[in-house]
């Protein structure tokens, strides 16, 4: 298949990109390759890719409205995954706008795309986030997700509502991924593995949010990946047992799903870290601090649905994905 994947040049999406050239279909890597982190790690992942003869890259922001609607007209791609986004629930509180740009007229933009272009299915990133100030765990996508607690939150709710009125609509099959704390090898340097790891090696005390009071169901890179492209495979049907009377947000009378996609072994943060002291064989200086603003202190995936509907569920520990982890991250930046 021709397989449209924005954010290309991103953690997930490399990955995704990559999976999809080893099974032989043609990728478009759509990727803006801004500084929200060190680009020449973004640059590192395409030249990768950019090796297969299948990949082409083409540099453009999906907030462009005329760039996004010309890509769509000239490739006609079967298939999008839709990866590109603002991401980050700390950088939300102080760049609200790059938000509302990126993630909501963005994902018009791709959604509008797929409309006028005959894709067969557009598979989206959304976020275990959306959960918000829910307690009940595990989060299942049956639940009401009504209660963000970030603006980042907020967008990928939007997302998950545009994305049904397309499915609507036009009978654009959609689904949404909600992905939970991903790990691993080529990792964004945003997030907490590759920020503990840094400043451990460098030995430079780590931050710890509600002083360790925090569980995630962290999630290896490859297992998303994999299960990314097993959902793109699974086109969405109407459900017709689907009643307006009693409404379930995971499904719709439209060609329209939703999934969690978690490891569904969540594991406290201070045994995270402890597992990276080991690998690295270092001790962390910890500094101990109160919860961010915007972020919960407990993430757990049920991930039933996406076993029934793809036979697939992940299965990588935390021990084995930080110690790949690890073994990247001291090659790549040539660490002893």
């Amino acid at each position: 298949m021709k397989v449209v994947v924005t954010g290309a040049a991103g953690f997930i999406g490399f990955h995704v990109a990559q999976l999809l050239l080893a099974r032989g279909d043609e990728v478009v890597g759509v990727d803006n390759l801004n500084d929200y982190y060190d680009v020449s790690l973004k640059e590192a992942r395409l030249a990768i890719v950019s090796a297969s003869p299948r990949f082409r890259f083409e540099r453009a922001d999906v907030g462009d409205r005329d760039a996004i609607g010309t890509l769509f007209e000239r490739e006609k791609p079967q298939r999008v995954v839709h990866l590109a986004a603002q991401a980050g629930v700390r950088y939300s509180l102080t760049n609200p706008y790059a938000y509302t740009y990126s993630n909501v007229e963005g994902f018009l933009n791709i959604l509008e795309g797929c409309r006028h272009n005959g894709v067969e299915h557009l598979v989206f990133a959304s976020s275990s986030s959306v959960y918000g100030a829910n307690t009940k765990q595990p989060f299942s996508e049956h639940d009401n997700v009504d209660h963000p607690v970030s603006l980042y939150a907020a967008t990928k709710k939007a997302n998950e509502l545009m994305a049904h009125t397309y499915a609507h609509l036009y009978a654009l099959p959609v689904t949404g991924l909600r992905f939970f704390t991903v790990y691993g090898p080529w990792g964004r340097p945003d997030m907490a593995l590759f920020l503990f790891t840094r400043a451990i090696l460098a030995g430079e005390p780590i931050q710890v949010f509600n002083r360790g009071e925090m569980i995630r169901d962290f999630t290896y890179i490859d297992d998303i990946a994999e299960g990314v492209v097993r959902v793109l495979d699974q086109v969405p049907q109407p459900d017709p047992k689907w009643s307006g009377a009693g409404p379930d947000p995971a499904r719709s009378y439209a060609p329209y799903r939703i999934f969690n996609i978690g490891n569904n072994q969540p594991v406290p943060l201070l045994d995270f870290i402890a597992t990276l002291e080991r690998c690295l064989g270092r001790k962390a200086d910890m500094q101990l601090l109160p919860m961010q603003p915007g972020d919960v202190p407990s993430t757990m995936a049920d991930v039933s649905e996406l076993g029934n509907a793809i036979g697939f569920r992940p299965k990588t520990t935390v021990a084995e994905g930080i110690a790949a982890f690890v073994e990247w991250y001291k090659d790549y930046y040539r660490v002893a």
